[in-house]
């Protein structure tokens, strides 16, 4: 299966694109390639496109997409961490770029194929790696301590009975199944068929996040995309939980501040905003949540590089 006839819907892909503005001869990166959903349409307003993606899959596909239909190449396929893309471009010979789009989480392939482990829907092996290798979940999970997969739980899936959770997986290992964890989590909270969400999908989320590192990857993005955008350059960035969207709105804010503060206390001299231009939370409409239900948590913020430098990265 191809990217062109895969099973993905690119969220808030108008609004996205509408955002970046994409001219003939633009350099933008995609730092989340997935399917190519962004890139296609990217590559269909004339930009050349650098794409990035950890998963070995979804860069395999995309290679033979790409060779079969654009002409003359203008897609440049990174098999990496997005969080990589300076030293990446680096290597390829760019300095700066026209615009980044970041479409954080998880892919579609990779929630429906069993085999990845990422979701309960079917059952698969506890997996969750989308770079397939490292640490996988049933390696967290099978030897971690309580206390670690509790903290775990709380932090990246907000469950507030994390530690009745983590309790109960430990006393079930060895857990080697998505349908293992999703029973021990349901059991654990008094799941009931019928009840509006399954509670083992703020587990799940959370394990994921922490096997993958998702949140570091994403503030190491954000500063990347900082470095690489020349001035009026642009940023989208999708997010599809909270914990996402407040990292971002928080980069966007700091990075576009101009200063100010009080008038009774005395005026320290900032460093002018590397953003500005910063949107408002947008979301799909519901015409695209009926076409494309896991849009419904979507939200898009983007913003405009200003000719400031780079703040320094912290080591």
């Amino acid at each position: 299966m191809t990217p062109a006839d895969a099973p993905h819907i690119p969220v808030l892909l108008d609004e996205v694109i509408a955002a970046l503005d994409p001219q003939p001869g633009d350099v933008i990166v995609d730092a989340t390639f997935g399917a190519g959903g962004y890139t296609r349409a990217l590559l269909d307003r004339g930009a050349t496109v650098h794409a990035f993606d950890r998963d070995p899959s979804a860069i395999a596909e995309g290679r033979g997409w790409a060779e079969a239909r654009i002409t003359p190449p203008r897609l440049v396929l990174h098999p990496r961490r997005f969080s990589e893309m300076v030293d990446a471009l680096a290597e390829a010979g760019v300095a700066q770029v026209d615009g980044v789009a970041m479409d954080i989480g998880v892919s579609s392939m990779q929630l429906d194929e069993a085999g990845r482990g990422f979701a309960f829907s079917a059952d698969g092996p506890l997996d969750m790696r989308m770079s397939q290798e490292g640490l996988s979940a049933a390696d967290f999970l099978n030897d971690a301590a309580e206390e670690a997969i509790a903290n775990v739980l709380y932090d990246y899936g907000e469950e507030r009975q994390s530690r009745r959770v983590a309790r109960a997986i430990v006393a079930a290992r060895p857990l080697e199944t998505t349908g293992d964890l999703a029973r021990v989590v349901r059991k654990a909270l008094g799941f009931r068929a019928g009840d509006k969400k399954d509670p083992a999908t703020r587990s799940f989320q959370a394990i994921r996040i922490h096997v993958n590192d998702e949140l570091g990857e994403l503030r190491s993005g954000l500063s990347a995309a900082e470095q690489l955008l020349r001035a009026g350059g642009k940023l989208a960035i999708v997010s599809f939980h909270s914990l996402e969207d407040r990292i971002v709105k928080r980069f966007l804010r700091d990075a576009s501040s101009h200063g100010g503060g009080s008038r009774h206390l005395p005026q320290v001299e900032q460093a002018p905003g590397v953003f500005e231009k910063v949107s408002k939370a947008i979301r799909p409409s519901a015409e695209e949540i009926a076409r494309n239900p896991r849009a419904r948590s979507s939200t898009l913020r983007h913003a405009v590089r200003t000719d400031a430098p780079a703040r320094k990265v912290a080591a």
